[in-house]
């Protein structure tokens, strides 16, 4: 654990100079094993009153929130509530309504579901830009998604592709809702957030204040690049959290989260084991390959041994990271304040991890 922690303090000096370049405002934590190597805040949590982070400040997670979703998933297949190879559009009755019937809940965590996003990320189209002219507070139950995508012609046939698709997930909370008879906020915050020790975590709303819950904003620069003010986030994207992103949570709980996913707190072994392997090859890398999972995405070496796991989440305001590495037994948290703010420092601890 020496060479780490020796290889993490170049690192935190990058952070610091981050911070002093007023170029990062967020929490970082790494853990190996049951100890913890660095957890500390940098930056501000709010710019309107420059108020500083504190390793308990709560952020959005923007796509981490995924991780929730497809463990609450998994909990009710295990229950036998449905399958995973199950119709989604027989399931919640969308018969009619361009979604293929082929379409099961594998394909919609895999993303290889060739469903149509509301905003397709990978061909470079930005979230914002749907509440142009659709009210944003209009979208508030898992339902209010549809008509984002619900007419849209797909991508792909269902298991012929693998494309990052946003509304599967919509889709799989509105699985979770049919299941229980509960709304998917509440599920998720009884039955994974309560039991993997989540305390600090939930859905807030954007116009309900609440404690400790960093400001998401973005810089707004001159022609020269310097920054000359900050602009809020608060008409990006609806104003609480769904199954496809938006929870806040603190890095402590998003480790707490990997911990209780590991240790089989959320899921029985034969469905933690399918959590933490991939499924779907996305794309080659240079001496591997990107694969997609079951929420998770997985990098491996030119024998699909696994280097490292991963959920990302980035949106205007919002970045962040959950990425563990097996083979060190190192589990890396990053959340950030604005949709640029977190790769710096995840590259920077992504080195000093796989130089160690």
């Amino acid at each position: 654990m020496r060479s780490e922690a020796s290889a993490l303090r170049t690192a935190e000096e990058l952070l610091r100079e981050l911070e002093a370049a007023d170029k990062f405002s967020g929490v970082v934590g790494v853990q190996q094993g049951d100890q913890m190597l660095m957890r500390d805040a940098f930056g501000y949590a709010s710019r309107t009153w420059n108020i500083p982070t504190t390793v308990e400040t709560r952020f959005d997670t923007a796509s981490i929130t995924k991780l929730f979703t497809a463990v609450a998933t998994l909990q009710l297949v295990e229950q036998g509530a449905f399958a995973l190879e199950a119709s989604v559009v027989g399931y919640l009755g969308l018969e009619g309504s361009g979604i293929s019937p082929a379409v099961t809940p594998y394909h919609l965590l895999t993303h290889t579901s060739g469903i149509a996003d509301d905003a397709d990320e990978e061909a470079g189209e930005r979230y914002e830009d749907l509440f142009r002219e659709r009210p944003n507070y209009s979208v508030i139950e898992t339902a209010d998604y549809l008509p984002q995508f619900i007419g849209k012609p797909p991508n792909f046939a269902p298991g012929q592709g693998c494309r990052y698709c946003n509304v599967g997930y919509v889709l799989l909370g509105l699985m979770i809702e049919r299941a229980t008879g509960s709304t998917y906020r509440s599920y998720v915050a009884e039955h994974v957030f309560v039991r993997a020790g989540m305390d600090r975590s939930g859905f807030f709303r954007m116009d309900i204040v609440e404690p400790d819950i960093a400001e998401g904003v973005e810089a707004i620069e001159d022609e020269n690049g310097d920054t000359v003010g900050w602009r809020r986030n608060v008409y990006s994207y609806p104003p609480i959290g769904g199954p496809d992103g938006g929870a806040h949570v603190t890095v402590g709980d998003l480790l707490r989260f990997h911990g209780a996913v590991t240790e089989r707190r959320l899921l029985g072994s034969a469905l933690t084991a399918e959590l933490l392997s991939p499924k779907a090859r996305h794309r080659e890398l240079g001496a591997g390959s990107h694969w997609m999972g079951f929420g998770f995405e997985f990098e491996t070496d030119s024998d699909d041994v696994v280097r490292c796991y991963w959920k990302e989440g980035v949106n205007v305001g919002a970045s962040g990271m959950l990425r563990h590495y097996p083979m060190q037994d190192i589990t890396v948290a990053v959340l950030a304040v604005g949709e640029h703010a977190a790769w710096p420092p995840i590259k920077a601890i992504d080195e000093a991890v796989r130089d160690a």
